[in-house]
């Protein structure tokens, strides 16, 4: 398995699973030249005509805004997604209800060598969600498990026992929660993004890395980093200590960003 980012962050985002020559993209947030280019730089053989399907975990414009010209560009990928962000999405982008193939939160499908188990989360949107990935090595049984998760205001467990049986994870750490308070931002901005349906803290992160993080896990990409309000050496520094306290210094740690691809796995 192969997994990079496009980019990560408000200001738009896609990430690209790929296995056995298939691949995945997961949301569809940046311009069609910039995919293009950063799809190129880090997945190598991949073509923006060949992806199996769209996994969209939530309708917010830094996630969709490219789905549109991707899928009149592509209309033989499919977009998978529940029906509360297929209709939002539908509407606000001007796509047809056929371009979506939806799905009930909690119910695993099959696309191409991949399992992928959609799981609900807390934002401030309609249905978001977050999905697990599941892929077997060819002609073996053993299988790499990719965990994906951002946008979401709470560390919750359900969230956290997905993370428990993931191999390679990509896991919002968005702000600091000092930079945010003293960011000048109006309050209500500020309760917004720390609140129950905001963005995960750099601090709950690292609670949710440590309470479920399982042996298997080896790679953990910070992702969505506020430009603002965090810093990279804030957010891998916490969670190096964090999975320091475990003993695990063996989980590589990669901070994504907004401006520059990365491969992850």
């Amino acid at each position: 398995m192969r997994v990079a980012s496009l980019a990560s962050g408000s200001k738009g985002n896609a990430y690209v699973v790929e296995h056995g020559g298939v691949a995945l993209l997961i949301d569809c947030g940046i311009a069609a030249k910039t995919f293009s280019s950063r799809l190129a730089e880090t997945m190598p053989g991949v073509l923006p005509d060949s992806f199996a399907a769209v996994l969209v975990t939530h309708s917010h414009d830094d996630h969709v805004s490219g789905l549109d010209l991707f899928a009149k560009r592509h209309p033989d990928v499919p977009v998978y997604c529940n029906s509360m962000t297929a209709e939002t999405v539908a509407h606000a982008r001007g796509l047809p209800d056929e371009t979506f193939a939806c799905f009930e939160n909690g119910q695993t499908f099959q696309v191409g060598p991949f399992e992928i188990s959609p799981f609900s989360i807390p934002h401030d949107t309609s249905d978001p969600v977050g999905y697990l990935v599941r892929a077997h090595a060819c002609g073996a049984d053993a299988e790499t498990v990719y965990f994906h998760c951002t946008d979401l205001g709470l560390p919750l467990d359900s969230v956290g026992l997905k993370l428990a049986e993931a191999d390679v994870a990509t896991l919002e750490s968005n702000h600091d929660p000092v930079l945010l308070r003293t960011s000048g931002r109006p309050p209500s901005l500020i309760q917004r993004i720390a609140g129950p349906r905001g963005h995960l803290s750099n601090e709950q992160a690292c609670e949710l890395v440590g309470r479920f993080a399982s042996p298997r896990l080896k790679t953990l990409a910070l992702a969505h980093l506020s430009r603002d309000c965090n810093a990279p050496h804030l957010a891998a520094g916490a969670m190096r200590e964090q999975l320091a306290s475990m003993g695990r210094s063996d989980v590589s740690v990669v901070v994504l960003s907004q401006d520059e691809p990365a491969s992850i796995l």
